[in-house]
């Protein structure tokens, strides 16, 4: 009968809706034929109120306290916190007993907190549903740790042997991502779900192996630090988290797809940094469907995202990661993606930590998925930028050959590329000067020369080139020639990045230089060989040195270079 009252007044506030409109002949033909018309069901509805004034006693009581207080006497189905449940018997509000607790997340609750819900009278049956190989309850206090009292009372009858149900399928990862916390913490007990082996679930969000379903993402010249509350941070894994989430809400907004992404952090330090550095990201994003959330390891603990980061933030070579170590945090940052899992950090480091973690990046390396950031052509660009701006920039190995490896020049760095980049101040200039050297490297030549034929009257002025990168700043370089398996070929050469008066010193320094090449060398070193628009780097056998006569083309094309030409 209440159920036919509720439906009564459904169809009560249709035909409210629909007397405006006068009934159109869609409304009345979608109405069922024993629907009644307004005034008929209101009728009904009255007589039915009348009924059920006639079966039960309803209580004569008013305002918002008494009416809970009679709620909660009658209910037998109740939902409420662990510490909130104490209020139920300390208030007297359960008339009948409860027969039947369950307690969700029983494994995040202290074993303190479980006895409060546990002292109701009645009761028959405890259901604790929880997963202890994830985080705990959170215990700030150094000694209360010691003593276990974070533990939950799901953990200590799972100590004691206490025989326990496991839902052993997951439904949320693909299976990439859930094989190594499987075999970590679960003793391979877990199933994958038939629909997270389905084709479908495997996707691709951007172009490139370091980008698949699962893979560590290596930072070798991270820089970690400590903030005023002795969280730390990492800038560098900060610039290459914050240029993949850029490139995926590219790509979303592309393709007109729906995309949810998480950035997983231990460390409140490094989740304000990102999240500080991913605002103008943030803001575009809204009402695109590309969403991203930036929290830290405990924040996560329940969450799902369709693509996770996770910025681990530690560089050390002694392998120090603090709370890093918890199994219990890392299952948690391990297990929250559907779709991709990037880790980013330290491989070193973690490496070296003896822990949960040392096992992963082992496991990434024998299964193929390890891979140093700087392969990426954008990461490895971030990363210098990144290393400019906090200072240190005697880390870079191998980013600049990254930044360059697919150019048609090869270039060399006078004193070093560590020290090129020192004089750059800013991370707009960085990408300015990567932007030029770039084109150079691809073969793109200004329509006029930038070198000033003023400075001296040796090689610098038919070889030194100068192009302007900002308002003050100029890039300068020449070609060079290097000698390398039977061949000479062309390279560029960066000489520095100054200011245009101090050019004419360094200048003095170039005439040094080629001052010890020969007459051919220098010839070569001027050589220009086009392919349409773009100028290409020239080889010879190095045995041409001693034959360049026997060859009139060359000999021509040396000699011809010589000749001291204004453009």
């Amino acid at each position: 009968m209440m159920i036919e009252f509720l439906e009564l007044l459904e169809l009560l506030d249709s035909l409210f809706h629909a007397a405006d409109e006068g009934l159109s002949n869609a409304f009345s033909q979608s109405m069922d034929a024993k629907q009644f018309k307004l005034e008929e069901a209101r009728e009904h509805c009255l007589q039915i109120l009348k009924l059920l004034h006639s079966k039960f006693t309803l209580p004569d009581i008013s305002g918002v306290s008494k009416i809970k207080h009679f709620c909660l006497e009658n209910a037998r189905l109740i939902f409420c916190t662990a510490s909130s449940s104490a209020k139920l018997y300390a208030e007297d509000m359960l008339r009948s007993s409860l027969e039947v607790l369950i307690i969700d997340e029983a494994a995040q609750l202290k074993e303190c907190e479980s006895a409060i819900p546990l002292q109701f009278p009645g009761l028959r049956h405890a259901i604790f549903v929880g997963d202890e190989c994830q985080l705990p309850a959170m215990v700030q206090s150094k000694i209360s740790e010691k003593a276990e009292f974070g533990r939950s009372l799901f953990l200590r009858l799972a100590q004691l042997g206490h025989k326990k149900h496991l839902l052993n399928v997951q439904y949320r990862m693909h299976p990439s991502i859930s094989l190594f916390p499987n075999v970590e913490f679960y003793g391979k007990q877990i199933l994958d779900a038939p629909l997270v082996k389905e084709r479908s679930y495997e996707k691709c969000f951007l172009q490139g192996k370091m980008y698949g379903s699962y893979s560590f993402i290596n930072v070798d010249y991270g820089h970690e630090e400590a903030d005023d509350r002795h969280s730390q941070k990492n800038v560098v894994e900060v610039a290459v988290v914050c240029e993949i989430v850029a490139k995926l809400f590219e790509e979303s907004v592309s393709m007109k797809e729906t995309l949810s992404v998480g950035v997983i952090s231990p460390y409140s330090a490094q989740v304000s940094a990102i999240q500080e550095k991913l605002g103008k990201t943030l803001s575009k994003a809204s009402g695109s469907g590309f969403s991203v959330s930036v929290r830290s390891v405990d924040g996560f603990q329940g969450g799902e995202e369709d693509i996770i980061l996770i910025s681990t933030v530690r560089c050390d070579l002694m392998g120090l990661v603090g709370f890093l170590k918890s199994p219990q945090r890392t299952n948690v940052a391990l297990t929250r993606a559907r779709y991709c899992l990037w880790i980013v950090g330290n491989g070193v480091t973690l490496g070296n930590s003896d822990s949960v973690w040392e096992r992963m990046v082992i496991d990434a390396k024998a299964g193929g998925f390890f891979y140093n950031a700087d392969e990426d052509e954008c990461l490895a660009q971030v990363i210098i930028a990144a290393l400019i701006e906090v200072g240190k920039t005697d880390h870079f190995p191998n980013a600049h050959l990254v930044l360059f490896k697919s150019a048609r020049w090869k270039v060399s760095f006078h004193n070093g590329f560590s020290k090129f980049v020192t004089r750059i101040k800013t991370m707009e200039i960085c990408k300015e000067v990567i932007s030029m050297l770039k084109k150079l490297l691809s073969g793109w030549r200004q329509s006029h020369k930038g070198r000033d034929p003023n400075f001296t009257n040796g090689a610098s002025s038919q070889l030194l080139e100068q192009y302007k990168i900002n308002g003050s700043l100029y890039l300068v370089w020449t070609v060079d020639i290097l000698e390398e398996n039977a061949c000479i070929f062309q390279v560029l050469k960066v000489w520095d990045l100054l200011p245009l008066s101090e050019i004419s010193n360094l200048a003095k320094l170039v005439d040094i230089f080629y001052g010890k090449y020969t007459g051919d060398q220098i010839n070569r070193c001027k050589l220009r060989h086009f392919e349409g628009n773009l100028q290409v780097p020239m080889t010879w056998s190095v045995h041409s040195n001693e034959h360049s006569k026997d060859d009139p083309v060359e000999f021509l094309s040396i000699q011809f270079a010589s000749l001291n030409l204004l453009d």
